[in-house]
């Protein structure tokens, strides 16, 4: 196969700033949760945070998960929409540099951009503009690059469109019409009460594997219990990933519950543990690990990004430190 993993999602670029309480209180926007806003309150923003150590880098759900893919040497496509502008180029060439394939026709307007406001307490906050990011439509999505790819991961974002749902589901359809697999973040507790019956029929259909965290597990299923909710969602998928934030994870394949153990790690940021999580996972079933080695290499890849600045590994994890984890 050319690639591991077809990743469809956002394409947003990051602008991450350390906050203070106060400074997020004076934004008025409520701590810890991802809001959707417009260009002028974007804008508002990005204007009040002049004081601010910015760092600037291509992101979004998937995206981050496809470059955690290539940054563990992994093979990663990436489908997503951006505008021919500045902020555009730079998402390009971003991914380009990672070693992410992304083949995208560029329009007319403005990219869509996240800034995340990352306060003492290493919660972020996220102020999402999608711009043309929310345009992405069925003519982006390759089907030779998806007929070449062992997985493809979509990202529960993309449902909150119309146009960028019905991207989701060409990605899905061709996926099984070559037999490659498809895997499914539901991304956000929100999406999963607004689209629950959507994404329970996905689970029962066409995903093989279903990425959530405890709070999404707990959402989609009506139970309390980790296992219990892993088993209620693997009666259905034929594997589950259910992070647990500091407790490690919980992996169900095959009828059988394998438990990943956390890291401790001093949390500095928190945004795009879990995509991270998932990069790494996908990363190890597409390159010959176990589930339960997947598992660890990626709990120990997400603890690497909580205790640092960024979605991405600022130092990539080296081949001896790969073979030692998995001793």
């Amino acid at each position: 196969m050319k690639y591991n993993v077809y990743g469809v999602g956002n394409a947003l670029v990051d602008i991450q700033a350390r906050v203070s309480d106060d400074v997020l209180n004076r934004l008025e926007f409520q701590k810890g949760i991802m809001t959707l806003v417009d260009e002028p309150t974007q804008q508002r923003v990005l204007n009040g945070l002049t004081t601010a150590r910015i760092n600037r880098c291509a992101g979004g759900s998937a995206a981050n998960t496809v470059i955690g893919i290539a940054q563990f040497g992994g093979k990663a496509a990436f489908a997503g929409k951006v505008a021919n502008d500045e902020i555009g180029e730079f998402f390009l060439r971003d991914m380009r540099d990672l070693g992410v394939a992304i083949e995208v026709p560029q329009t007319s307007g403005t990219s869509g951009t996240c800034v995340v406001l990352i306060t003492e307490d290493a919660q972020r906050t996220m102020l999402t503009n999608l711009a043309v990011s929310s345009t992405l439509s069925v003519a982006d999505i390759n089907e030779d690059e998806i007929r070449q790819s062992e997985w493809v991961y979509i990202e529960g974002y993309l449902f909150t469109g119309d146009s960028t749902k019905t991207a989701a589901y060409r990605a899905i359809e061709i996926a099984k019409q070559y037999g490659v697999k498809v895997a499914l973040t539901v991304s956000d507790p929100f999406l999963v009460n607004l689209f629950r019956d959507e994404f329970w029929k996905l689970i029962e259909g066409p995903v093989d594997l279903l990425f959530c965290n405890l709070e999404e597990a707990r959402s989609l299923t009506l139970q309390h219990d980790p296992a219990d909710c892993a088993q209620r969602i693997h009666q259905h998928s034929t594997a589950v990933a259910l992070t647990l934030g500091p407790d490690g994870s919980l992996l169900m394949q095959g009828n059988s519950l394998i438990p990943v153990e956390g890291v401790s790690v001093t949390a500095i940021d928190t945004t795009g543990a879990g995509d991270m999580y998932a990069g790494a996972l996908l990363y190890g079933i597409t390159n010959g690990l176990s589930w339960k080695q997947a598992g660890h290499l990626a709990s120990h890849a997400a603890a690497r990004v909580v205790g640092q600045l960024g979605a991405r590994l600022e130092r990539p994890f080296t081949t001896a430190e790969v073979q030692e984890l998995l001793r």
